[in-house]
């Protein structure tokens, strides 16, 4: 019986999972066909799942398309969390650095070992980045990922990567915790992290830590574009990206310093 409703929970999650990942690309509200051939599952056992899921409110089904959405009580579950001041004080934070730089920026996390896009603003533009919310990408390759492990010292690190191999997804790529946590150190004497072309070929990016009262760092912010276009402003949107950061920590609690060599640049315009 355990086992058994162990194998429904899995599957139930499995399904959130996979409709929040086509809701956050911007796909059509997959059905019941898609999903079951998203998460590998039979028709069957996927529309079974769907129904709880639907009575109790997770998700919602289109009547019309017959597709499905994240319901409004896993939303406003999500909104009493305590997670809901962080995205909060992100929001504006994200349209500003975009207003800023006309390229995407994002709120992201660590999960695992890897970073969760949770926030993601995009400009008007016809070639920009893919937007990631509700994705995963490896932390040892990415900018948000080396800000979220600001805070790791080595031997940290060799635990926290422990079971990870490092796929060379470029030559720049690091290849290992030693090469990995030489990037972090000098990320963090910079205050903020830049990454050039290590998570895919033309990409760059930017990131610095947000942390929480505590002084936690508990999510980073970034901005990314492709390298043709941002290659020049990616040290001066290392700098705002860090006084965003600062000042949605400051929102959500933090009161140590903002500043790294004693300089702060001015914060991203509020106009």
């Amino acid at each position: 019986m355990v086992a058994t409703d162990a194998t429904g929970l899995r599957r139930g999650l499995t399904i959130l999972l996979a409709v929040a990942e086509q809701e956050g690309v911007g796909e059509q509200a997959p059905g019941v066909t898609r999903i079951a051939t998203l998460i590998g599952r039979e028709k069957s056992q996927v529309s079974r799942a769907l129904k709880i899921l639907a009575e109790a409110g997770f998700v919602d089904r289109d009547p019309e398309t017959l597709g499905y959405r994240l319901g409004w009580r896993l939303l406003a579950m999500a909104g009493r969390s305590t997670h809901a001041a962080l995205t909060a004080a992100a929001e504006s934070q994200l349209t500003r650095l975009v207003r800023a730089f006309g390229e995407r920026a994002h709120l992201s996390v660590l999960q695992g070992q890897e970073v969760l896009t949770v926030l993601s603003e995009a400009p008007d533009r016809t070639i920009q980045t893919v937007g990631w919310v509700g994705r995963t990408v490896p932390a040892y390759s990415s900018s948000s990922g080396r800000a979220l492990l600001f805070d790791h010292e080595r031997a940290g690190l060799d635990e926290f990567f422990r079971d990870v191999t490092f796929a060379a997804a470029t030559p720049r790529t690091p290849r290992d915790v030693e090469e990995l946590y030489a990037r972090i150190a000098a990320a963090r004497d910079r205050g903020f992290a830049l990454v050039d072309e290590e998570f895919e070929p033309g990409l760059v990016g930017a990131a610095a830590p947000v942390r929480d009262f505590r002084g936690r760092v508990v999510a980073a912010l970034n901005v990314s574009a492709p390298k043709f276009r941002f290659a020049q402003e990616l040290e001066r949107a290392g700098q705002l990206v860090k006084n965003a950061a600062d000042d949605i920590s400051a929102e959500i609690g933090w009161q140590g310093s903002s500043e790294v060599g004693g300089t702060r640049l001015a914060t991203v315009s509020r106009s």
